[in-house]
Order: structure tokens, then C-alpha cells, then sequence
């Protein structure tokens, strides 16, 4: 059923998946509802027992760009028969595929019907994605605050970002600032670099490993002499040969090699795949090398700071392990079971505030994030000495 509705008989849904409104992009679509109207309904739902009778169901920027413009009635489309769960997945519908919707208010939305016993296979099928895409925005949602206001703002991209979440919450800040002030030459570095602390939070103990013996010592030593000395050849023969293949034009070279051209743009071909994955490699070990050296320097000052307390007679303290945060899904199925009258009251309240910008995700209580980042910043530090 199509209907005017006063603005005033229209409230947002609380629960709506997409926090964040993009000021811009919501002067331009109120200076275009000014000057041409409201060209798509908004989309409602019946609310019983409220003193504001219709909730939104779509449609809220333009009921938002509507009320700024100074319309008084907005056209509207009422549907009938659609419980809260329902109208949820319609929101989620609208918003999911489109580029302002922030990769965590994306996840976000995702947990909240996972909370409500959906299946990652079940939301893939209904919002046409894959198992895949739909587990890796789920797994964003262990990203400490600070770091998902950073993906959040588009600061740090969706692939990068859930390496990072892969992550304890010290290295999670360890490998999101190094990104953000700019420490490495790509995102597929910092990605690397993520990779690595993660291999070396999977080790039992860096600083106590078994010294490796006199035999295996020889032996890397002789590999890496190999290896060197191989990759030494790109820069002695390889280097020169494409160097001078580079400088000649393309009628010369015709004349010169004729009918072995096809030949040697074959070989070229296969050595230019075969750089390209030992380009690969070579970046992924160097992202891994650092990483190692960053969780070594940070094991190595946790060690020697309980020598000092040992050495001062005292007995180092245990340091308590953080507490979990609360997972995004746990705090969806609280909502859930929330009241619908107090949901609906709060949607009646949310209409007098600005949109919440924090997306739904695992917060990391802030006392727990301080003794997080402890051991990131004294691997900042002796990395920087």
C-alpha cells in the first residue's frame, strides 16, 4: 500500500545496519528532493503501541535529506505482515552493495543474523555473496576499536585489514600504525607483515628455542651463500642483457633476431612469470624477517625486564591475560532478545541525535588495551635503536 505519511509519523530503525551518513553526499540529495521531490518512496513498516505509528524500513537517507529540505509529508510504502527479523534482512538488502556502507557496519549486520541463527552460507545465498566474502567480514570483527575506526574510515582496506584482525590486540596496533605512517612500500607488504606476526604468535617461545647446532648453523650458511650467489647472476647478467633489450627499437630488433623473435618473446615471457613469483616470495620472507624481528624485540624486553625485578628482589608479577571481548555476535543476541517496546523506544529517541558511528564488533575493554599495547610499544621501541 502506497501512502503520504507526515515526516513526524516516521522513525528510523535502530537496528539499521548502516551507521554512518556521508554529510556530502546528504546536502547534495536534500538540495536535489528541494528542487525535484522525492522521486523513490521510502519504505515503512506498522509499529503497534507507539506514539510514532510507522518504522522505516528503507529508505532512511532519503527520509533523512527529506526532513532536512522541510517537507512535511513524505510518500511512503507500507507494508504489511513483516516482523522485525524480516525487516532487518530488507534494510540489510538495500545497503549491503552499496559503496558509502562501511566494510564493518557491513560485518556488523552480518553478526547480527548470525546472532539470530543464521548460517554464513544463508546470508551468502540471500544478499548474493560468497561463504567466503561473508566469513572474512565476519572475522573483522576482532579488530580492536582503534584499529576498525581506521578500516571504518576506508584508512586501512577490507583484505589488509582482516590479516591485521587475524592478529593479537598488541600486534593488531603494531601493524596498523606501521601501515598507517606509511612503512611499507604497498598494502601487499603490510599484508606480508601481518602474515609474519601472525606465524610468530603461533610459535610457543621465540626467546627460548632450542640454539640450533653447529651442523644446521653450517648448513644455512652454505644455502644462503647458494642463494646469494645465484641472485647476484640477475644483477651481473640478466640486468644488462634486459637493459640493452630495452634501449634498441623495435625495427632493429626485426632485423636483427627475424624469424627467432617468436622464440625469445616466449623465453621472455616465462622469465617474466618467474620474476614475478620471486618477486612475491622475496616480499612475502622480507614481511615475515620483520615481523620476527618485532616479536623478538619484544620477547627479548619482557625477558629482561623480570631479570631486573629479579635482580631488585622482587618477584615478577604475572600478567593477567585479557579479557575476552565481547563478541559481536554475543551482543546481537542480547539485542534480539531486547524487548520489541523498548527497541521501538529507542528508535523514537534515535531521531533527536546524530547517526551512531561505531560499527557492531568486538570491543577490547580499554583497560585491556593498555596492557595489550605494552609489549607493541617496546617492540616500537627497539626497533627503532
Amino acid at each position: 500500500m502506497y501512502a503520504d505519511l507526515r515526516i513526524d509519523q516516521i522513525m528510523p530503525n535502530p537496528d539499521q545496519p548502516r551507521k554512518f551518513f556521508d554529510e556530502d553526499a546528504h546536502r547534495e540529495l536534500t538540495e536535489s528532493i528541494k528542487e525535484n521531490g522525492l522521486l523513490q518512496p521510502v519504505v515503512v513498516r506498522v509499529v503497534e503501541g507507539e506514539d510514532v505509528p510507522h518504522m522505516i524500513v528503507a529508505g532512511e537517507r532519503r527520509w533523512r535529506a527529506c526532513r532536512a529540505a522541510g517537507m512535511v509529508s513524505v510518500p511512503a510504502r507500507i507494508l504489511d505482515g513483516i516482523d522485525e527479523e524480516k525487516a532487518f534482512v530488507l534494510s540489510i538488502s538495500e545497503n549491503v552493495n552499496r559503496a558509502d556502507m562501511t566494510i564493518m557496519e557491513e560485518a556488523g549486520a552480518y553478526a547480527d543474523l548470525v546472532a539470530l541463527g543464521w548460517t554464513s552460507e544463508a546470508i551468502a545465498k540471500t544478499f548474493g555473496k560468497t561463504k567466503t566474502h561473508i566469513d572474512w567480514r565476519l572475522g573483522l570483527l576482532t579488530l580492536r576499536p582503534e584499529v576498525a575506526e581506521w578500516v571504518n574510515e576506508g584508512k586501512i582496506k577490507a583484505n589488509l585489514s582482516w590479516h591485521i584482525a587475524q592478529l593479537s590486540p598488541a600486534h593488531q596496533m603494531i601493524a596498523a600504525t606501521r601501515y598507517m605512517r606509511g612503512d611499507f612500500d604497498s598494502e601487499a607488504d603490510a599484508a606480508n607483515f601481518a602474515q609474519g606476526l601472525r606465524m610468530a604468535e603461533q610459535q610457543t617461545s621465540m626467546v627460548t628455542e632450542k640454539e640450533p647446532t653447529v651442523e644446521e648453523k653450517e648448513k644455512r650458511q652454505k644455502a644462503k651463500t647458494k642463494t646469494t650467489d645465484k641472485l647476484g647472476k640477475v644483477e651481473e647478467v640478466v640486468m644488462p642483457l634486459l637493459e640493452e633489450l630495452t634501449k634498441a627499437k623495435p625495427e632493429e630488433l626485426a632485423d636483427i633476431l627475424g624469424s627467432d623473435l617468436g622464440r625469445y618473446v616466449r623465453q621472455i615471457d616465462r622469465l617474466a612469470n618467474q620474476v614475478t613469483l620471486a618477486r612475491r616470495m622475496l616480499r612475502q620472507a622480507n614481511g615475515i624477517a620483520e615481523a620476527r624481528k618485532v616479536a623478538w624485540d619484544a620477547a627479548v624486553a619482557e625477558v629482561e625486564e623480570e631479570k631486573v625485578k629479579a635482580a631488585d628482589g622482587k618477584t615478577p608479577e604475572a600478567k593477567p591475560e585479557p579479557e575476552k571481548a565481547e563478541p559481536a555476535a554475543e551482543k546481537a543476541v542480547a539485542k534480539a532478545k531486547a524487548p520489541a517496546r523498548a527497541r521501538r523506544s529507542a528508535a523514537t529517541t534515535a531521531t533527536k541525535g546524530p547517526a551512531r558511528k561505531v560499527p557492531t564488533q568486538k570491543k577490547v575493554a580499554q583497560d585491556d588495551a593498555s596492557q595489550a599495547a605494552e609489549p607493541a610499544a617496546k617492540a616500537e621501541a627497539a626497533a627503532a635503536k
